[in-house]
């Protein structure tokens, strides 16, 4: 008995993260919008069965995105016309407001399952989306990370279903709720990290009948799809450079994809033809940051660098130094993930300053006795090695030092001034306030259980503490020195 197979063809995207501009690596043209949008319009002339998704985190990490808060992303995404795509933490970056006024200017679908109001219960977008193509029905669901909790916890109106756990579960009510139609391919659109998506996939119940997981959020490079519970998980690094293409032969009779081919395609000048009108609009919104950031605050003797934010950088120790001093702190714990550039300097402009340190917070300071701080690094190491890298880590200023032991959770020694830090030893301590927000939640600790209980504002402005120091201070340092060693 012969069996009713059919083509299609997904592309998908995520984490773009604002990389809108081609750059050159070894002598050649990668990467970018145009020649992204390119790949995506030749696929889509080839075959009519195809769809392009985007799973999360087209916002935040270029100045032309934070300069229109998003406005220029959601014009540049309505010119590259993806098919469906998912909310990102990185989505919430601007506030969950201003994000809805952002949906309302997109001219495609955004689907989130686990983003609701509390009281009364209301999902903020489509859980879901069904498309007809080349005569089979598709359902696509959104699925938001657990980090998205952090930045809800400053609207009490707002919940997440954020555990993967109860994500799945959201997910088996979505695909039963749709028993009455005849779903041929379920495909999970989610902005949780490779590591979680494995998870989730295993807890999915297979009459639910997910077939694929398309992924984001730990810009994972894969050599191939990973196959969970007969599940196949997919995702596509980070940016666009590359894009994730599937073609697929789904048997409509059972319901499942029958076989796949599935490859990583690099962006490139040979493989992408660039797509003009997108470059150009792209062009003027250039033009008009540049005007604005272009100016220049200071020349360092040398670049600084980034390379990785789960390790002391030099141009972590330059940033968190430079608040501790400018704002008269003893340490300051600065949030590796907020800085977004990987190198800078030697010229250092204003725009180099917004795009290293897009998230202009306020800055808090507590006073922690030694004994909490002790307790606190203790979290925040071992959380990131027990998530594999996707925890919280701290650039740490100037003063403190430390040797920890991963396997034992122990450190070889914990010093401030090349002094052991005391137990009953109190300190003035500098926090961003998203992670003042989520004390407890990253740091174990309950913030009544501090010095003072509370916590209080230092200034309302980091960008402008930061833009003041490095426009005075004649010599800044920013060397590796040695402040976190993880054995």
């Amino acid at each position: 008995m012969s069996r009713n197979l059919k083509k299609l063809t997904i592309l998908h995207s995520n984490d773009m993260h604002g990389d809108f501009l081609a750059e050159h690596v070894d002598e050649q043209l990668m990467g970018g919008i145009s020649m992204l949008s390119g790949y995506v319009t030749r696929v889509r002339a080839n075959n009519p069965f195809s769809i392009y998704c985007i799973a999360g985190d087209m916002l935040q990490g270029s100045l032309i995105d934070a300069e229109y808060r998003g406005l220029s992303t959601i014009e540049i995404m309505n010119m590259l016309a993806p098919d469906i795509v998912s909310l990102g933490n990185h989505e919430i970056d601007y506030g969950v407001a201003h994000l809805l006024f952002l949906e309302r200017c997109a001219n495609f679908p955004i689907v989130c399952a686990n983003l609701f109001i509390k009281n009364p219960y209301r999902r903020l977008f489509s859980p879901y989306q069904i498309m007809e193509i080349n005569g089979m029905t598709i359902l696509f669901i959104g699925v938001i990370t657990q980090e998205v909790a952090a930045n809800l916890r400053m609207d009490a109106l707002l919940g997440s279903l954020v555990d993967v756990e109860e994500a799945a579960l959201e997910v088996g009510r979505i695909c039963n709720a749709h028993r009455s139609l005849d779903v041929d391919l379920t495909v999970l659109l989610t902005h949780i990290g490779h590591e979680e998506d494995r998870k989730l996939a295993a807890l999915l119940d297979p009459i639910w009948g997910v077939d694929l997981i398309i992924g984001g959020h730990s810009h994972t490079i894969l050599e191939e799809p990973e196959v969970v519970n007969d599940i196949l998980i997919a995702q596509a690094g980070v940016g666009t450079a590359q894009i994730g293409h599937f073609d697929l032969i789904v048997d409509t009779d059972s319901n499942s994809i029958d076989s796949y081919q599935w490859r990583l395609v690099p962006i490139t000048g040979e493989m992408c033809p660039r797509d003009l009108q997108l470059e150009e609009t792209i062009l003027n919104f250039k033009q008009t940051v540049d005007e604005k950031y272009d100016r220049v605050i200071c020349r360092f003797r040398r670049s600084f660098t980034h390379p990785n934010r789960y390790q002391e950088t030099e141009l972590g120790n330059l940033i968190s130094d430079a608040l501790k001093d400018a704002l008269a702190l003893d340490l300051v714990l600065c949030a590796s993930g907020s800085i977004r550039k990987q190198q800078v300097g030697p010229l250092f402009t204003y725009g180099d300053l917004c795009a290293t340190f897009p998230f202009d917070e306020p800055i808090y300071v507590l006073k922690i006795k030694g004994s909490q701080l002790r307790h606190m690094l203790d979290n925040i190491l071992y959380q990131e090695i027990s998530e594999g890298g996707h925890g919280e880590f701290y650039q740490v200023s100037r003063g403190l030092r430390l040797s920890y032991h991963r396997e034992s959770r122990t450190f070889d020694y914990l010093e401030y001034q090349g002094q052991h830090l005391a137990d009953e030893e109190v300190m003035r301590v500098g926090l961003q306030l998203y992670h003042f927000k989520n004390f407890e939640r990253f740091f174990d600790l309950p913030l009544k259980e501090l010095v003072d209980g509370k916590g209080q504002i230092v200034c309302t402005s980091s960008m402008d503490v930061l833009e003041e120091y490095f426009s005075e201070t004649k010599s800044v340092r920013g060397r590796v020195e040695g402040r976190i060693i993880i054995r």
